[in-house]
């Protein structure tokens, strides 16, 4: 795997855990309460200090992220527009209201990265 494609696995996973870290905060609050850490590349990707979930958000992230280190795409398409779908519902539902939900607050959060993405 060449280096450009590590970084934007790591990029991709970053902004994943962003994602679900909002929607996290704002749909579970009083649930959230294990670091992101231990488990293996995804700890890699996501800075544990910024990013406090659930059990079951700390369980869609660490879905997300593999199905994300194995896309066979390089350059990855956005999911929507993939002929592939790799995830299988319910969890392609549930990150979809993820998106919906944290897509917004994370351009209020001014969130750079996601801002580069969706323009």
């Amino acid at each position: 795997m060449d280096t450009n494609n590590q970084n934007a696995i790591k990029h991709d996973i970053g902004v994943l855990g962003k994602f679900i870290d909002i929607y996290c905060h704002g749909k579970h609050r009083t649930k959230a309460k294990s670091l992101v850490h231990g488990h293996g590349k995804v700890a890699l990707y996501v800075n544990p200090l910024e990013v406090r979930l659930c059990d079951e958000c700390t369980k869609l992230l660490l879905y997300a992220a593999s199905k994300r280190m194995i896309c066979p795409y390089n350059p990855k398409p956005s999911c929507k527009d993939c002929t592939t779908h790799c995830y299988a519902e319910p969890k392609r539902s549930t990150i979809r209201e993820v998106m919906r939900y944290s897509g917004i607050r994370m351009i209020f959060k001014g969130s750079i990265s996601y801002i580069k993405k969706f323009l």
